[in-house]
């Protein structure tokens, strides 16, 4: 690695390191990791990476490597769109150490300004959505929706049933993932056309408006069914087209889900963005994820905190309503930042907008014989038409990138970047000369008639002055590396350098759309690659998955992995995961979510596994053992010295070694 990033980036030069060496007694680096680390396990660098780039080089290369990425007229929707993020937010929060570099807001007298901006989130999200309570925030919206499936088979205890619902008019990413979590805790999950459907049998159900083909439909008869047969509803929304349409809480909904992407965040080519989930008020010790409440200081003032913990993983373990703990806070906090800065006003003028182009794009279409799979839509349409396979290469041939949702259907969709040159060439497809401007396509039953952000602090800030120092106020209540060091460490306090940040806002990079043919994404491709191969030299193992977008969902992922290899070899009992008492609280919440039984492993003062008790219950559990989950170096931040025997232990007993690497950075090149 360059000798100028590291003197840049890490930042002590050699007479602060001979200081530090002196006031611990030691006369070299080498020499703390020999006494830090354990000799057992002291191998030293054996990496085959190549040499660092020097910073220029680096942000040559991002260039090069953005510039790969094609960036087609995308018009495929399915949950991502393209939206304008204010310069005064990319400036002052995205591009901004104060807010990019604080850790996590666990100490809330040092968290002020994160946390207020996270309870407007939350304010927005129940505004929009009409609930009661949100929390801020999750993953993504298929993780979200995986999340109310989980919270409603916790909430509806009445109903005995095993069975999911999920209609098919629902986004493929969000049946995916939600197939994977219900697989491992015996969820039955169904999927088919929930119009009509009786829910005779289901102890919940997901629907969609607007669906993945761009439907928009009352739902409010179906949950009312739903209702009466003692089934939970949740509704994965879009936060933009609740602006204009019927709220889930107007329809009777339960639960509420989605994304807050299009609320100015990037696409990114599929992430990070902040999901949510909103419910009623009867269901609040249930919520999955933060909450920000309202409490005060020592002082009498008002003071933000995050409530109800009890219900997490750091507090419940095993017992938590999930394991997920950070969540995009900063996505959360851009997404809020643009509900501010726009207000109400701004914000149905520009969700109009939207709804008009899809509109006159659909009566341009219709208007030359094309045929509408549903006429009620906010910003995506949907063609029944036989020509389908090939009006989707044509327009690639054009660089313009549409969805083929079927054989015979065409799916478009526009947002809030979609210009007038954009739909001419989109209609040239069609052989259509010229765009028939239109009005409102939506029933009036559909509309919305309810307020919504009218707290003082949606309608304070829509100058960029003003929201410029409404940002800086809020961001001189927090502690961040740009005012001093924090003495804390975990998984979560990892230091990026402005170098490495400054590829996120390359267009090449940030506009990419998630579901745009592979061949138009070469530059992302050769940046995984790069990293896989990487991270294999880093870790020692033979591939690397780039997939869990969090460190709790690869734990989930390694012990569906390790599930799936004890299956593979026919040991279809093995369930039980042994859990050191001082691993993350992530690691017990995963272990639950994956099917397992978590029995735990005493430690002693230090951190370290106790090896007695390890055996014993290795051995008492021989026939039913899965994994260990060992968090490596531990929460104590110590190198676990009998880490070799703990393996063999394991490894004797039939059962495999998850290692939490959310300290991964202690033990690159030792």
């Amino acid at each position: 690695m360059s000798n100028e990033f590291l003197d840049r980036h890490i930042g002590p030069n050699q007479a602060e390191i001979d200081a530090m060496l002196s006031t611990i007694g030691c006369d070299s680096v080498e020499q703390v990791v020999a006494k830090t680390v354990p000799e057992s396990i002291l191998f030293g660098n054996r990496m085959k990476v190549e040499e660092g780039l020097s910073e220029r080089d680096s942000l040559a290369l991002a260039k090069k490597l953005a510039g790969q990425n094609q960036l087609f007229s995308n018009f495929i929707g399915q949950g991502y769109y393209g939206t304008l993020m204010p310069s005064v937010i990319q400036r002052n929060i995205l591009e901004n150490p104060g807010w990019y570099t604080a850790y996590t807001p666990y100490q809330a007298e040092i968290s002020q300004g994160r946390l207020e901006m996270l309870l407007t989130f939350q304010q927005m999200i129940m505004d929009l959505t009409g609930m009661d309570i949100s929390n801020a925030s999750l993953l993504d919206e298929p993780t979200a929706a995986a999340e109310a499936m989980m919270m409603a088979k916790r909430a509806n205890k009445k109903n005995k049933s095993n069975r999911f619902l999920v209609d098919a008019n629902t986004h493929p990413q969000t049946i995916t993932i939600l197939q994977t979590r219900a697989k491992p805790i015996g969820i039955e999950l169904v999927i088919e056309d929930v119009k009509n459907n009786d829910f005779s049998d289901c102890f919940a159900v997901l629907m969609q408006s607007p669906g993945t083909d761009g439907e928009v439909r009352d739902l409010s008869a179906d949950v009312a069914k739903a209702k009466e047969a003692g089934v939970l509803s949740i509704i994965a929304c879009d936060i933009l087209a609740l602006t204009l349409i019927k709220t889930p809480a107007e329809m009777g909904a339960d639960i509420a889900i989605g994304n807050s992407q299009r609320f100015g965040v990037p696409m990114g080519f599929g992430g990070p963005h902040a999901a949510f989930l909103a419910t009623r008020d009867e269901f609040k010790r249930m919520v999955p994820g933060r909450i920000i409440g309202v409490s005060q200081d020592v002082h009498g003032n008002p003071a933000m905190r995050m409530s109800l913990q009890t219900r997490e993983q750091h507090i419940r373990r095993d017992k938590a309503t999930s394991n997920i703990c950070t969540a995009q806070v900063l996505l959360a906090v851009l997404a809020a930042a643009y509900g501010i800065y726009h207000g109400a006003n701004g914000l149905r003028k520009i969700a109009s907008k939207v709804h008009t182009k899809a509109s006159s794009l659909a009566k341009s279409l219709t208007q030359a014989g094309f045929e509408l799979v549903s006429d009620q839509f906010f910003d995506t349409i949907t063609l029944n038409t036989i020509d389908a396979k090939a009006l989707f290469a044509k327009a690639q041939a054009q660089n313009i990138n549409l969805r083929l949702l079927s054989d015979n259907h065409l799916t478009i969709a526009v947002d809030e970047t979609t210009t007038a040159h954009d739909l001419s060439e989109l209609l040239a497809i069609f052989s259509i000369d010229s765009l028939t401007e239109s009005e409102s396509s939506l029933a009036s039953a559909m509309l919305r008639d309810s307020n919504y952000l009218t707290h003082s602090v949606f309608s304070h800030y829509h100058s960029e002055t003003e929201m410029m120092r409404y940002l800086k106020r809020l961001e001189n209540k927090d502690i961040a590396l740009n005012h001093s060091m924090i003495a804390l460490g975990s998984c979560t306090m990892k230091l990026n350098a402005a170098t490495q940040m400054y590829p996120i806002s390359l267009p090449g990079f940030s506009s990419m759309h998630p579901y745009a043919p592979v061949d138009q994404t070469k530059g992302y491709q050769q940046l995984f690659k790069d990293l896989e191969h990487s991270l294999a030299e880093v870790t020692g193992y033979d591939a690397v998955s780039l997939q869990p977008n969090a460190g709790s969902q690869g734990e989930f992922a390694g012990l569906l992995a390790i599930h799936s290899y004890h299956e593979s070899r026919g040991d279809f009992d093995r369930n039980i995961c042994l859990i050191p008492s001082s691993a993350h609280g992530t690691n017990p919440a995963s272990a639950i979510m994956a099917g397992m039984k978590v029995v735990i492993v005493k430690c002693d003062e230090s951190g370290n596994i106790d090896i007695n008790d390890l055996k014993a219950k290795a051995e008492k559990h021989a026939d039913k053992l899965s994994a260990i989950m060992v968090t490596y170096p531990s929460t104590h931040g110590v190198f676990e010295v009998e880490i070799r025997q703990v393996c063999g232990i394991i490894h004797n007993h039939g059962g495999q070694v998850y290692l939490d690497g959310a300290n991964l950075n202690a033990m690159v090149g030792i």
